[in-house]
């Protein structure tokens, strides 16, 4: 017994190694990215036990440390990845002061995740999550925030039954580094051939009654039928409040039982929205001061829409509008409409310099409207429907000038409905010297383009074909020469429109 110390002091200094403890190495003995940059590593030990007389080494060398909050704090240097070791001693060296001894690994690469296409049989319906993980013992796996079991191989797999648009998936190494990643339900969007119908249209049997013919015949197995029009108007008798509010409700047909009788017959019904073209919602909102849901000039006025009229647009970047919209595609889903088919979901023309979109913050106007897209589609995915979004052929080559990006946009609709009607298109795009006079040149190109801009989304091309004559006289020949386009390009569903809801069936050959 060393002189000076008594049986119950030997003890103590003997029980010192059983004291002592190690904090920040995690219950693994790991540290991730995250614990070397933010490097707590100390020893604690109980109350009483004088942590200032410890000598600290890392790897052999000396370590400084300070004292902090009853722990004895390392200031470590810089940990290479690998294996460590360090210890904590009396400098006097006694016998029965042993200190401690830790052995940790310093480990900040994420584990790899990979994730199989999850592919669903229609919007809303059940989905398998699929995927590996590298060093499948000590990594963790969530899917859509629930821990998933991993086989020995690495691989997993987690069925939802009703699955959210996007599916968050994340591996968690024994560090706690962390690779997140996610997939959205691949749907197959069925083939769809549609001819446009307003809501007036529908009401009168002159205009609906030759359309349905077309269906008896199987020249079309789809009808778009507006949901809210150009003027804002609502075609149905819709509950969401703000459009009683504002007066934007018609009800000039009933939605369930229009949907029971064109399902009855088989036939797909398309709801179109014309979004931010509003005047119904421009007009109220200047009338109740509220300028912020409204497009505006640099002064603060609204905007003059050109030929569309000074209170037509609506302020896209604004919450109130977006919900607005977007509360009407969640009723018509839930209605039973099979598709939510966004029109005017874009800016105004003009120069951005002409334009001010309160609320827009540091976004372009184009990473806004496809953000908007996304907000809807994780909204109706739910409901069963499916999401299109309708975009001008320019859309493809200048997405600046309408605040449509194609490749954006794609990323969260299940199709996208290019307006390429060649009495659109100026002299010359795409190499046409007159599109007019040539439509299937000018719709082979210029979907071959946005073939090119959707590669890789998941998103399905539906054309906006034209069936009515603007400058030159469009019989069932240059109908069918549109069709006969689209089809070269692998598309083969595709949309009609004409305003008067007036179509050619001559032009449609019958489907099987």
């Amino acid at each position: 017994m060393i002189p000076g110390c008594t049986a119950l002091g030997a003890f103590a200094l003997e029980s010192l190694s059983r004291q002592l403890r190690v904090e920040g190495l995690g219950s693994e003995g790991v540290l991730g990215r995250s614990g070397v940059a933010n490097s707590r590593l100390a020893i604690a030990a109980k109350e009483g036990t004088n942590l200032a007389e410890l000598e600290v080494r890392l790897d052999g060398k000396p370590v400084r440390t300070h004292l902090a909050g009853g722990r004895l704090v390392l200031d470590a240097p810089a940990l290479a990845e690998g294996r460590h070791d360090m210890t904590a001693e009396s400098p006097s060296g006694l016998p029965f002061l042993r200190g401690i001894s830790r052995t940790f690994t310093v480990d900040t690469t994420a584990p790899k995740l990979r994730l199989s296409d999850a592919r669903a049989k229609k919007p809303g319906a059940p989905v398998t999550v699929r995927g590996r993980v590298e060093d499948a013992g000590r990594v963790k796996v969530s899917v859509a925030g629930a821990d998933v079991s991993v086989g020995d191989d690495g691989t997993f797999s987690q069925r939802l039954e009703q699955p959210p648009d996007r599916i968050d998936v994340a591996a968690t190494d024994a560090g706690g580094n962390v690779t997140r990643g996610h997939v959205s339900p691949a749907v197959r969007y069925p083939l769809t051939r549609a001819a446009h119908l307003t809501s007036i249209g529908w009401t009168s049997r002159a205009v609906r009654e030759p359309i349905l013919q077309l269906v008896r015949e199987k020249k079309i197995n789809a009808i778009q039928l507006d949901i809210k029009d150009e003027s804002g108007e609502i075609g149905y008798d819709s509950k969401v409040p703000l459009a009683r509010e504002i007066g934007a409700v018609k009800a000039r047909y009933d939605a369930r039982a229009v949907l029971d009788e064109l399902h009855g017959m088989g036939v797909r019904v398309v709801g179109r929205i014309v979004a931010f073209r509003d005047p119904v919602l421009a007009e109220a909102s200047y009338r109740q001061g509220k300028d912020h849901r409204l497009v505006q000039a640099p002064d603060g006025s609204p905007y003059d829409g050109g030929h569309y009229g000074r209170l037509s647009f609506t302020n896209f970047a604004d919450p109130e509008v977006r919900r607005y919209n977007i509360d009407l595609a969640v009723e018509a889903a839930k209605l039973g409409f099979d598709d939510i088919l966004y029109d005017y979901v874009r800016r105004p023309d003009g120069k951005l310099s002409t334009l001010r979109f309160p609320g827009l913050g540091n976004r372009t106007p184009e990473a806004s409207i496809a953000e908007f897209v996304g907000d809807t589609r994780r909204r109706i995915r739910p409901e069963g429907a499916y999401l299109g979004a309708s975009v001008y052929g320019i859309a493809a080559t200048r997405p600046a000038e309408i605040a449509q990006d194609i490749s954006a946009i794609a990323q969260h609709a299940d199709y996208i409905a290019p307006m390429v009607y060649p009495s659109h298109w100026a002299a010359g795009e795409y190499g046409v010297a007159s599109p007019n006079a040539s439509p299937y040149a000018i719709v082979n190109r210029s979907l071959a383009d946005f073939a090119h801009q959707v590669k890789g989304t998941g998103a399905t091309i539906v054309p906006w074909l034209q069936d009515f004559s603007l400058g030159v006289h469009y019989g069932p020949g240059e109908v069918a020469d549109q069709i006969r386009a689209a089809a070269g390009g692998g598309m083969n569903s595709f949309l009609l429109w004409n305003a008067g809801a007036r179509y050619q069936g001559a032009a449609l050959t019958t489907m099987r």
